[in-house]
């Protein structure tokens, strides 16, 4: 066990925020950059939650401290799902440098007058939050409650907090949004990652697809293959093997 937070975090003065994993990490231009608003996009079993997992760890392994809003988990859930990856973050959690929201609380309605303002809210609450990393996995729930405008307004929001010092990363399955308002989420975020699957012999992997990364050169189009192995985490599958 670590004596103290410091032997814990490594505090790097760093401009991105590295996944942890050096061959991922070298597909998005080292790693995604701080003070960003990131889009992470995909439909189900995509590896959506897993991407956003191992960055929650990279930047804890940065010193960074991070706020979770998850409609995907509940906290002692989430710490299973990580150790599950080799990815221990249960001293980060006890320690308060990660902070887990579940959004989906078990008996709770949702409404749509309940939903009204929710959005407007969580942007409140990451205003105020002293967390430099907000992760929200994922936005998929309240499309059913909000309005498109109610929408981009929330990432217009994100992207004006970005602009103060927060680096915000938002996950969506592709399928709950009409295209055009999907067009216009990606065009308000500095990057964009597009999680798919891909057939690798007689199995599928996941795929992720670096479609922008604000300030990055020559990362648009590459990709990446993975899967995820209990116990051991990500493990990068060679791109030549796998069939979009």
């Amino acid at each position: 066990m670590a004596s103290s937070i410091s032997d814990l975090m490594g505090g790097e003065d760093r401009q991105i925020i590295s996944t942890g994993n050096t061959e991922l990490d070298k597909k998005i231009a080292d790693g995604l950059p701080l003070e960003s608003l990131t889009l992470i996009e995909g439909e189900n079993d995509t590896g959506k939650s897993v991407l956003t997992q191992q960055i929650i760890w990279g930047a804890m392994k940065q010193g960074l401290s991070v706020d979770l809003f998850t409609t995907e988990s509940t906290s002692k859930s989430f710490i299973k799902q990580m150790e599950s990856m080799s990815l221990d973050i249960s001293e980060y959690f006890a320690w308060g440098y990660l902070k887990v929201f579940p959004l989906h609380v078990v008996g709770f309605e949702w409404k749509k007058e309940e939903m009204v303002g929710i959005l407007a809210h969580l942007i409140t609450h990451i205003q105020k939050s002293k967390s430099q990393v907000i992760i929200v996995d994922s936005l998929t729930l309240f499309t059913e409650y909000a309005e498109t405008d109610s929408i981009l307004t929330f990432f217009t929001n994100c992207k004006s907090l970005v602009d103060h010092g927060k680096t915000i990363l938002v996950t969506l399955h592709t399928y709950a949004f009409e295209e055009d308002t999907l067009v216009r989420i990606r065009s308000i975020c500095d990057a964009h990652l597009n999680m798919k699957k891909a057939l690798v012999g007689d199995k599928y992997v996941m795929v992720m697809e670096v479609v922008k990364v604000r300030g990055a050169r020559k990362t648009t189009g590459n990709l990446v293959s993975f899967e995820v192995h209990p116990g051991y985490g990500m493990k990068i599958i060679p791109m030549s093997f796998a069939k979009v």
